[in-house]
């Protein structure tokens, strides 16, 4: 019972803070997305609209689910349960300042999480048993499968830079300069590739309006639908905070207050980033996405792949000049 409780509250602690940010955000967006198109966004519930998230949530949880008659009930109400799981438990490796699970290898716990992601999705559309859903959920998952190839190669040429996959090393690491200063042209191509990881705009073809009406969860509502808007959003949160720490980390040294701080300050500012270039830019063509990633930024990966990993070798393996 004495260690069940601390373990209780820790979890506590991190879902609830993670749960108001996903809330916020969404107002963050609509707010910024408002003003870049001339007009208010949520401005009626409570002063300034701050209250908009929880009327939404309560409007979501409160409403009949619906479950479509030839849809598989089971697997069609277990695929949000999980998408939220999985997202929630992305969470627990993170420093904020100290992880809910300490493991060595935490960086390589969140890729692995994030890839099972696919599953709920996947099961989702095919769960529905209709036509959109089931496009949806298979471009989603040849889209996320595409761009883990990228974010893995990424991880490798980091790693070799930092000499491990733990989260707490690369804090370590860049201690007195940042990371980004030394491989920016990773940090530009794991940037995009979170977006498109994420299926954020401009790479939302799983979720194209203009085509699917909603993608693969367009037979969701209510709770269920909630279920997966909140997943969507935690991921941006996560992955956010993950591109802090990789690149832009605070020092491990710093007392944690400030360092809580400084690294929610900027994965804040790449948020916006993601809000920014949801007003900015226009969906890719499918052909345009696939492009990117196969004959653009593979490419690139695996040349900085084998630049990093084969130069320290030559140089610890050539012998000292002695002249």
């Amino acid at each position: 019972m004495s260690t069940w409780m601390p373990q209780t509250l820790s979890l506590i602690s991190i879902i609830i803070p993670a749960l108001m940010a996903i809330a916020f955000l969404t107002l963050l967006e609509r707010k910024t997305i408002g003003s870049t198109q001339l007009r208010k966004g949520p401005n009626t519930i409570g002063p300034q609209g701050l209250l908009q998230p929880m009327a939404d949530g309560i409007k979501l949880l409160v409403k009949e689910p619906v479950h479509p008659t030839p849809s598989s009930p089971i697997m069609f109400t277990a695929a949000p349960a999980l998408a939220f799981s999985l997202a929630l438990l992305m969470w627990t490796p993170l420093p904020m300042p100290h992880p809910l699970l300490n493991m060595n290898l935490g960086l390589l716990f969140i890729m692995a999480t994030s890839s099972m992601a696919v599953y709920s999705t996947l099961w989702a559309g095919w769960a529905s048993n209709s036509k959109y859903p089931l496009l949806g959920a298979l471009r989603a998952v040849a889209q996320t499968l595409s761009y883990e190839v990228t974010l893995g190669l990424l991880l490798m040429c980091l790693a070799a830079q930092t000499g491990g996959y733990t989260l707490q090393l690369f804090m370590v690491t860049q201690e007195k300069t940042w990371l980004l200063t030394m491989t920016w042209p990773l940090a530009m191509m794991w940037y995009i590739s979170t977006l498109a990881e994420t299926n954020r705009a401009p790479f939302d073809l799983p979720e194209g309006e203009s085509e699917l009406v909603s993608g693969f969860n367009v037979e969701y509502s209510g709770g269920m639908f909630a279920l997966f808007f909140l997943a969507e959003y935690s991921n941006i949160l996560t992955m956010n905070i993950l591109s802090s720490i990789l690149f832009l980390s605070p020092s491990i040294s710093t007392e944690p207050n400030l360092f809580t701080t400084n690294l929610m300050t900027k994965a804040t500012l790449l948020t916006m980033g993601f809000i920014w270039i949801r007003t900015a830019y226009p969906r890719f063509r499918y052909d345009q996405l696939k492009h990117r990633l196969w004959k653009q930024f593979l490419p690139i990966t695996l040349t900085s792949c084998l630049l990093f990993i084969v130069v320290p070798l030559i140089t610890a393996s050539t012998p000292p000049n002695n002249f």
